[in-house]
């Protein structure tokens, strides 16, 4: 039984929730936006927020841990380089989820 387990499955095994999440979380911060069902942008808001919080911290090991969870090395030393001033007053929150028209 799941009772009070706070991580969301997505309908997938945990090795391709957790692929899904790195590649989403790798567009979003590519894109700036992406189109995607609610339960995935929800998921997806948390892993986002902890990559920009490591970015802002600016720290090697932090740098170490994002290149270990992105796809792309070019975008974490980008995220790495704007994350201070684009970031730096927010604490958290630095994402936000908007509706689009209903899934037909």
């Amino acid at each position: 039984m799941r009772h009070q387990c706070r991580i969301p499955q997505l309908g997938r095994p945990a090795d391709q929730r957790k692929a899904l999440l790195r590649s989403l979380t790798t567009e979003l911060l590519r894109s700036g936006r992406i189109t995607t069902t609610k339960a995935r942008a929800k998921a997806l808001r948390q892993e986002a927020d902890r990559m920009i919080t490591l970015a802002k911290d600016g720290r090697l090991a932090a740098r170490r841990q994002a290149l270990g969870y992105m796809y792309d090395k070019d975008l974490v030393h980008k995220l790495f380089e704007k994350a201070a001033e684009r970031y730096g007053d927010r604490n958290g929150g630095y994402t936000r989820i908007t509706r689009t028209v209903r899934r037909r």
